[in-house]
């Protein structure tokens, strides 16, 4: 039922609060030692002690243009922090890739042979994704949580917090607001702001997957299917679906420069 209603709002163009209406009801607001609860849950279901991979499509759409597909490998190792985002699709991004290691993120155009290093506001690709979208999640470790209210998000109740990044931490958006499932303990929607206050971009998380880690042994919950709608740029928004999520060991030469460039030759 949330994948339809979600679905209708992408397709139709219907206004997210008409199709997701927000609604505040009455409870008493947890403490601030639940709501880290509640973050670590989402950053511990989201993560995998080993290795993971996945093939991601990537389709954006902007008033006026064509729409533009993208396909792009992603793999992490989640223990010590690494991730590697490679484009296959189209031919024009082919052997384009992202390594994010030491926490610093580094983005490489083979056309030019080099690397640059890019911050966490960086556009994967030039769409509205960001390297958040396809690492793990660092939610307690990175942002302070504020409750704001148990509110329903259509058919789903809800906690809706708002978060704020912590001091010295890297991060793309330094205020995020977030709605999370009391029943699942998923993200279903999430709006990230400037330090301003300026509405940057709204994402929702119509579908997961889970799937069991034979190195966390336990189940790994992934979002299958991500909707970010830009709130600066309106009529700009991107779909990004995950395909054949795998949690095989991979090798350690492909968190490393050497190998994406080996890749793009």
């Amino acid at each position: 039922m949330r994948t339809l209603l979600l679905a209708a709002a992408l397709i139709l163009g219907t206004p997210l609060t008409a199709t997701l209406g927000v609604v505040s009801v009455a409870h008493a607001a947890p403490d601030v030692g639940q709501m880290v609860t509640m973050l670590k849950t989402i950053d511990d279901r989201a993560q995998n002690n080993g290795d993971y991979a996945s093939t991601v499509f990537i389709k954006q759409q902007e008033n006026g243009k064509s729409d533009l597909v993208y396909e792009a490998q992603i793999l992490r190792r989640d223990v010590s922090d690494k991730l590697v985002i490679m484009f296959a699709k189209p031919t024009s991004e082919a052997g384009k890739g992202y390594l994010r290691v030491d926490n610093n993120l580094f983005f490489y155009d083979p056309s030019v042979g080099k690397w640059e290093r890019r911050t966490e506001r960086e556009r994967i690709g030039g769409t509205n994704s960001q390297r958040s979208d396809f690492d793990q999640s660092r939610l307690s470790e990175e942002y302070a949580p504020a409750f704001v209210a148990e509110e329903k998000l259509g058919a789903y109740t809800t906690d809706h917090l708002k978060l704020s990044v912590k001091p010295g931490m890297d991060v793309a958006s330094p205020v995020v607001d977030m709605w999370i499932d009391r029943a699942s303990g998923n993200v279903l929607k999430r709006i990230d702001f400037a330090l301003s206050g300026k509405k940057m971009r709204t994402t929702l998380y119509p579908e997961y997957i889970k799937k069991f880690s034979p190195s966390k042994k336990a189940d790994v919950y992934v979002a299958k299917q991500i909707l970010i709608y830009d709130e600066v740029e309106k009529g700009k928004n991107t779909t990004i679906v995950l395909r054949d999520v795998r949690l095989d060991p991979l090798d350690d030469a492909i968190f490393t420069k050497a190998w994406l460039e080996s890749k793009s030759r």
